[in-house]
């Protein structure tokens, strides 16, 4: 439909990021980075920080204030966020904004409109491919076509669609306490060596005997051994599969960083554990069902009787990330990984552990299919509400 169309000028400031990058430091306001930009929401732990000095240098041009939308002008092309109230930051590279005009537009509807296909579809069309990254022009952004309606239809839409994702934002910040709950008990029995003792009490802080371990260069539990990754499991590659084949749904496709799409048969029997092989190196992705890693990933096969759960902490306390191979195209060194040397407990300690941590990880999975089901019904609804096929009224 052709009516209510506009330009991105009509209806907001279009402002530029720095093009350079300031000193990085542990504390103070933000810069900005691109990646932290994803599927509409704005994840500042994937930032960097920047001194006072260099945040009054880095906003002389714009401070990014509530309700802006930030956006990605290379390479992650089409990723755009608003910003929250609060925080104090600039933008970073490869990163603009756009400021609402708050008589035509309210920032939520903008957000939701530059996030729907037929304006993703726009930035397609206006994409220069360079040799080393895609780009849009920021200098033609603002003539860019979007569908703006009336302010009454934009709140009934924006209240819609925020409904949604408030509730996929809750089921995330439970599963992440969720995740923390199973991550300290395994720290405090495996890492700690506090597990219950005979008479349920804190092991190691109980008096329970450590005895040093030669290999392992320190003291470890009476009655635990020593052996490596590879005496547990073995790493297999993933399957290659393209782009146009992960669309849709049915089986989740892993990549070395989580859920790329969806397959409509799978590789591998769940639940199980994807490594990351290449791109985001030595990732642990722990998968509730029948699952379908792709060929920049390992997927875990145990060699013993040793649970998925216990050994999703384990992989993730090895440091993996940090054992890039030699070659050109970095990757995880796999045979290193099998080599690592690690305390082994009981069986029936970690048997206890996987008792103890189904439960959680059973609702960590329902909450997860339901914020699944939740986001096909919001990405199905964006393009009928942003065209105006159905209102939210």
């Amino acid at each position: 439909m052709s009516d209510f169309m506009t330009t991105i000028v009509s209806v907001a400031e279009v402002f530029d990021g720095p093009h350079a990058t300031p000193e990085k430091i542990d504390e103070g306001p933000f810069f900005m980075s691109i990646s932290s930009l994803e599927n509409g929401r704005l994840d500042l732990s994937k930032s960097a920080h920047l001194s006072e000095v260099d945040f009054k240098k880095w906003t002389k041009r714009v401070t990014p204030r509530k309700g802006d939308l930030l956006f990605s002008y290379e390479t992650r092309l089409g990723e755009a966020a608003l910003m929250p109230d609060g925080v104090r930051a600039c933008l970073g590279r490869r990163m603009g904004l756009l400021r609402p005009r708050a008589e035509k537009v309210i920032p939520e509807y903008l957000l939701y409109a530059y996030l729907s296909p037929a304006f993703q579809q726009t930035i397609v069309a206006n994409t220069i491919t360079g040799a080393t990254v895609d780009r849009i022009a920021l200098n033609e952004m603002p003539d860019f076509g979007i569908r703006i309606p009336n302010l009454e239809e934009q709140k009934n839409v924006a209240s819609l669609l925020k409904k949604i994702d408030a509730k996929i934002d809750c089921n995330n910040r439970i599963n992440a306490e969720l995740e923390a709950m199973a991550k300290t008990l395994y720290d405090y029995w495996f890492v700690q060596f506090d597990f219950p003792d005979a008479n349920g009490k804190p092991y190691k802080s109980s008096g329970g005997k450590m005895v040093y371990n030669p290999t392992l260069k320190r003291e470890i539990p009476a009655g635990w051994e020593d052996g490596t990754i590879g005496s547990l499991i073995s790493l297999e590659y993933g399957k290659g599969l393209k782009a146009e084949n992960r669309t849709g749904s049915g089986y989740p496709v892993i990549g070395s960083n989580g859920v790329v799409g969806y397959h409509s048969e799978h590789l591998v029997e769940g639940p199980g554990i994807v490594v990351g092989r290449k791109g985001t190196v030595g990732a642990v992705t722990f998968i509730h069902t029948d699952f379908f890693p792709i060929d920049t990933t390992y997927y875990v096969k145990p060699i013993s009787k040793i649970g998925f759960l216990y050994l999703k902490y384990l992989l993730s306390s090895l440091g993996l990330e940090k054992m890039n191979s030699d070659s050109a195209v970095p990757g995880l060194n796999r045979e290193a990984a099998l080599r690592i040397a690690t305390a082994l407990p009981p069986t029936i300690l970690i048997q206890d552990f996987e008792r103890r941590t189904a439960a959680v990880f059973s609702k960590l999975h329902i909450l997860e299919q339901e914020s699944q089901q939740l986001a096909q019904l919001r990405d199905w609804l964006l393009p009928l509400l942003m065209n105006g096929q159905v209102t939210a009224a």
